[in-house]
Formats: structure tokens, sequence, C-alpha cells
């Protein structure tokens, strides 16, 4: 049987040469079990791959690992999300403190940079941290912007007179009066606020004294700038008890009620003055002016 073969005979095309083999029975067996033992390997180690237990231990640290990264994840969001809310509740306090300050504009005027925006709190996700980083810049700059802003009008404020600067009966007011001494009709630029002998007379605001000692007409007086283009003068006092150059705190004793210069009787005079023009002193005592001087 192995003596038997067969023929292959291949013809390429019409004109070409034909082109044929022998196989014998031997060769077409062998060349058969080669392909079925080929075969028989390549499921055997499908088979093996595929049906091979996992390590359990490797299963419980895979299984821990994806739990850390779950709770690790969960962390995250919630981080983000507090953050979000955060930054909407800064927004808000910032919106009102600049409305108090004065801030006219917020932002960079992107709608994107506007106070008391952004993304509602349950949809915040990883990948919003860029915006959330921008919002927290843009409040970055807009609470300097306030910060600045309220720090002027707190020295606006404190620079402002606003207390009557002895205690004591208001003996003459602000404008037209007749002059104590000539009797003639004379126009008075502040109030005349008659007080005990040596009681402490105050600095109405926060400033820088320019003047003290003697004044023509006024006596031992003290002048304060408070800037904002607002000074206070205070006359006919018996001693100064600071000197130009001097920062004074509203409140500070400045000199004492005395009756020197153009004077009467022992009284203080007291002036707040706006751009160098003579304003009614009684409109700055917001401690109860007529507590102030009666």
């Amino acid at each position: 049987m192995a003596k038997r073969h067969h023929t292959i005979i291949v013809i390429p095309h019409a004109h070409a040469k034909l082109r044929k083999w022998r196989v014998t029975n031997l060769q077409i067996g062998l060349l058969t079990a080669a392909f079925l033992l080929l075969t028989f390997a390549v499921a055997f180690f499908t088979w093996s791959h595929f049906s091979t237990k996992v390590n359990p231990v490797e299963i419980a640290r895979l299984k821990t690992e994806n739990d850390r990264l779950r709770r690790t994840n969960q962390t995250f969001e919630s981080s983000v999300k507090r953050l979000q809310q955060q930054l909407t509740d800064y927004e808000e306090r910032t919106r009102q403190l600049a409305i108090v300050a004065g801030v006219d504009s917020l932002g960079s005027g992107s709608a994107e940079a506007g106070i008391g925006g952004g993304t509602p709190v349950d949809e915040v996700e990883p990948r919003d941290l860029p915006a959330l980083e921008s919002r927290a810049g843009v409040l970055a700059g807009t609470l300097n912007a306030v910060e600045a802003k309220l720090a002027e009008r707190v020295r606006w404020i404190s620079s402002t007179p606003a207390i009557a600067p002895v205690r004591g009966i208001l003996t003459s007011g602000f404008g037209y009066r007749s002059d104590p001494l000539t009797h003639g009709r004379g126009v008075h630029q502040g109030v005349d606020i008659a007080a005990a002998p040596g009681q402490p007379v105050r600095a109405s605001a926060d400033g820088i004294v320019v003047e003290a000692g003697e004044v023509t007409g006024l006596g031992q007086a003290v002048y304060v700038a408070h800037g904002f283009g607002v000074t206070t003068r205070y006359g006919h006092m018996s001693r100064v008890d600071v000197r130009p150059g001097q920062r004074v705190k509203r409140g500070d004793v400045v000199g004492r009620v005395g009756n020197t210069g153009r004077s009467t009787g022992y009284h203080l005079h007291y002036e707040v003055r706006v751009d160098g023009d003579p304003v009614n002193p009684l409109a700055y005592m917001l401690d109860d002016a007529a507590a102030g001087a009666s």
C-alpha cells in the first residue's frame, strides 16, 4: 500500500507547461497526522489557558484595591462638590461686600467669571476642576478689589469728624451772628461750646496735626488734617497737648478748654472745613450733638 502513489497535475493557464507531483499514500498520511496533531495542540493550549484557576489571593488583592480606588474617587467627588458649594457661598458674600464697598464691577467681564455663577453642585465632576480653579482666581481678584475699597472706606470713615470735641453748652452757632466783641454783624465759621476750664478737647477724627500753638484770633489752637479734603480747627484753648506732624486718633486729647485769643469767656471754638470751605460742625457730631453741647 505504501508503494501506491497519486499524481497531482497543475495547469497554470492554456499555454503554460503542465506541472505534476507524485505523492505517495505514506506522505499523505504523514501530512494528515501532522495537521491533526497541530490542531489538537492548539485546542489543548486554548482550553488550558481559559480553564486555569485564578489565584484566590490575587483576586482578594484586586478586590481590595478596587474598593480603595472607589472610596478615593467618592472622596474626591465629595471634595469637589464641597469646594463648589464653598465657592458659591464666598462669591455671594463677596458680592454683598462689594455692594457695601462700592465696587462698581466684578470679575473679568465674561459670563463664566461672573459672581454667583458656576455649575450646580450635583453636576460637578472631576473634569470641572479647571473651571473651579478659574472661578477661584476670579474670586481672589475680586476680593483684592473689595479689600482695597473697604480699606479706603474705613480710612474715610475714620477720617470723617463724627464726635463732639468737648461736652458743654452750645453758645454760638454756625453762620451769621452778632460779633461778641464789636456787636456788629459777622460770619461765624464754626461753633462755640462753653465748658469748664481745663476740660479735655478731643480730636473728632483720625488725622495729622498741621498746626499747634498760638494763632491770631484763636489763641492757643490746633489744626488737624484728616485727608479727603477735611480739616478741623480747635481754638481758644488754655493749653495745646500735641505738636505739628503728630498723628492723632478720634478721641485723642489735643488740648484743654481755655479763654485765649479773641474770646470773652471759657469755651472751645470748633470748625470743620471741607476743601477749605467752612461747614456746619453740628452735622458732624454723630454722638448726639445736643448731648455734646449741653
